[in-house]
């Protein structure tokens, strides 16, 4: 076997686990993660890491979700209440 086929495999054979790793793509199910906490069971809903949501059943109550308020920090509001979820972009200023 000559140097140039022996590279050629060498080159087959390195790419082989490079093309294993890019068929895992990410999953389009959210992973849940369910704990009791008191009284009540909480389930967090998360898509590749990033927590989006989170449902809360109290023990004797009625089960709500907790969304994001907006995509850049962690804080969260109920869905459940219909002005919650208002945009707040700011289109012109002075």
């Amino acid at each position: 076997m000559g140097p140039f086929n022996r590279l050629i495999l060498l080159a087959v054979l390195a790419a082989v686990p490079i093309a294993a790793q890019a068929s895992d793509a990410p999953s389009a199910e959210p992973d849940v993660t369910i704990r009791q906490d008191g009284d009540r069971t909480v389930e967090e809903y998360r898509v590749n890491g990033f927590l989006y949501a989170i449902k809360v059943t109290p023990k004797g109550g009625k089960p709500y979700f907790l969304v994001r308020a907006d995509g850049s920090d962690g804080s969260f509001v109920r869905s459940d209440s219909p002005d919650m979820l208002i945009p707040a972009w700011e289109i012109f200023s002075w």
